[in-house]
């Protein structure tokens, strides 16, 4: 686990959660209470948050990721998603000249991290078109740092994958309870997806994870059990995303997480594990307007923009809703410059 921050501010109100996480307390006691900061409290969470990724990456620099959504194809039956492989929905895969031309595009507007993302396909033919595509990116824009995000594959596909040259990988645990990880994943279990990540970071992988939260049946321990989970595992990065129940995913009439439970364990993530990058979501500003300067200020330092998936395939790729917030570059120019923090002009890690 990353050193905690201690002392780093000094709010009014003794005893808060606050006041003890800024004196080193890590109890289960403290970090419950801080989930449920809200108000004045919640502000000197985030403000504590933000002196520990103050600390760590003084030039105050956002790493600005752009992301192509290679592929919606899904074997998975996720509960929560809209792409589940029982989705009727028109299903795709980037060919390679396309993909190229989109790269290309990217690299000439200045950005150096590239998101490849895709549905949970593990068929080989599908893993070595993507790791061709990777030795071709590499090969073509060697300074472009390159970030996979694919789902379960087997141990010997993340070794081709990373011999290919991918340098990061992101794999959501989701959850923490093996119960609760099969009721909204059937016929996948957290054992296979913690198997899963070992393996990423024992073939090189510099590897990020997280959980959603808000979701049906998940209890605010379960959440404390799932920042503990992050402190056990070798991350270079992290995330938090709340759920946005999709009108074709199977919980499509649950309710909408609580973005503040969501903000408060980022701010709680940033705290614990200062030295790993952290997102700041979409989801958030579709769960609450603001949500994504939120992120910011409770001590996000990467930002995605939805400025690489060719536009005819952007509607086919609803991880949760058709009705997607895909930030583009102004709309994250606006957040980082609200939140007074720059863009970076290369991977922060």
């Amino acid at each position: 686990m990353d050193a905690g921050v201690s002392a780093l501010v000094a709010p009014q109100r003794k005893n808060s959660p606050v006041e003890a996480l800024a004196s080193g307390d890590r109890s289960r006691e403290t970090l419950r209470g801080a989930l449920l900061a809200r108000g004045t409290e919640q502000e000197e969470l985030f403000s504590l948050a933000r002196a520990a990724r103050d600390a760590v990456w003084p030039a105050r620099e956002v790493e600005t990721r752009s992301v192509i959504e290679l592929s919606n194809v899904c074997q998975q039956s996720c509960n929560y998603c809209s792409m589940a492989k029982e989705t009727k929905l028109k299903r795709y895969v980037i060919k390679h000249e396309l993909l190229m031309e989109r790269v290309e595009f990217l690299h000439a507007l200045g950005r150096r991290v590239l998101v490849l993302q895709s549905g949970e396909n593990d068929s080989d033919n599908f893993v070595g078109y993507v790791a061709k595509c990777v030795t071709e990116i590499k090969r073509r824009f060697p300074d472009l740092e390159l970030i996979l995000s694919l789902g379960n594959l087997s141990h010997a596909q993340y070794v081709r994958l990373r011999e290919a040259g991918a340098e990061r990988y992101n794999l959501k645990f989701e959850t923490s309870s093996p119960s609760l990880y099969e009721m909204w994943k059937p016929g996948d279990s957290l054992a296979q997806r913690l198997a899963c990540l070992r393996d990423l970071i024992e073939v090189g992988f510099k590897t990020g994870t997280g959980n959603i939260t808000g979701m049906p049946g998940q209890s605010l321990d379960d959440v404390l059990d799932d920042l503990i989970l992050l402190g056990r595992l070798d991350l270079t990065m992290m995330s938090c995303t709340v759920f946005i129940p999709g009108e074709m995913c199977g919980y499509r009439d649950e309710p909408m997480g609580d973005v503040d439970i969501a903000l408060n364990q980022m701010a709680l993530m940033r705290i614990l594990y200062p030295t790993r990058l952290m997102p700041t979501t979409s989801c958030l500003e579709r769960g609450k307007k603001g949500g994504q300067l939120a992120g910011l200020m409770a001590g996000a330092n990467t930002v995605t923009i939805h400025d690489g998936t060719p536009e005819e395939f952007k509607k086919l790729f609803p991880i949760y809703s058709t009705d997607r917030c895909s930030p583009d570059y102004a709309r994250c120019e606006a957040i980082v410059r609200d939140a007074r923090l720059s863009f970076g002009k290369a991977p922060l890690i």
